[in-house]
This record gives C-alpha cells, structure tokens and sequence, in this order.
C-alpha cells in the first residue's frame, strides 16, 4: 500500500507512514523561515495492541544543523492501537533553511505484557520550491 511522495517504515507489524507539505502561507523566505506540516498514519498490522507512549525526532536542516526533539505521546495523545487499527495526526516544523529532513522513533509498549519496543519513522524529506532539491 504504498503512494506516491509517502515514506514508509514497518517495525514489529506497526506501519509508520509520513507525507510532508510546505506551508508557502506560514513561510516567511526573507526571514529564513520556512515551515512544513507533516500526516503521519500509524497502523497496527500485527496481532497485538500496542500503546504509543513516546517520541523521539531528529530534524537536519539543508546546513546539517541538528535538533532533537522527545515527547509524551503525538499531538497530546497515548493512542492505543488494536490490531487492525489506525491513528492518524498532523504536525509541523519550522527549519531556517529551504530544505532538510526527519525521522524518528516511536517508544511503544505490547498492552498485553507490557514489553517495550521501539517503531521506526522512516526518514522523510522536507523539500520547499526554494531548495536545490531533496537531501535524500
């Protein structure tokens, strides 16, 4: 199931995948500010619920600059997912550059045992009409 301009990652059954947009409305290029949302689908293809408790992301600007953010849950939720289950969120980021990229991780827990894994977000690119074109 993959589409085009997505970025997919499968980890212990959990299919992480993210689509990133530029916000020409929220950029400011005389600034150097330059901001993209980003739709992350999260779905439960295994045989176990799993709660998302954590994250971890590592966004590079087009200069290399790295920051690295962690958190309680995506946008102020724990979701637990059943197998065949889907969560689905939007976000954002601003860079000071015209391009860069993410990826990340997602600290998880099995419900049933409460056995921790970590569920990969594949490394999508943050791509804006004013770059020399993607990093990746």
């Amino acid at each position: 199931m993959s589409e085009p301009g997505a970025f997919t990652a499968v980890t212990r059954g959990l299919r992480v995948t993210v689509r990133s947009f530029y916000l020409v409305d929220q950029s400011d290029l005389e600034e150097g500010r330059h901001v993209w949302a980003y739709r992350v689908r999260i779905a439960n293809e295994g045989r176990d619920t799993v709660q998302l408790l954590k994250r971890s992301w590592t966004i590079t600007d087009a200069l290399g600059r790295t920051q690295h953010v962690h958190g309680d849950g995506v946008v102020g939720e724990q979701p637990v997912l059943e197998p065949g289950e889907v969560f689905e969120y939007t976000s954002g980021t601003p860079l000071a550059t015209p391009s860069g990229f993410m990826r990340g991780t997602y600290h998880m827990v099995v419900a049933a045992s409460g056995e921790p894994f970590d569920a990969e977000i594949p490394a999508f690119s943050l791509d804006s009409p004013h770059g020399r074109g993607a990093l990746n």
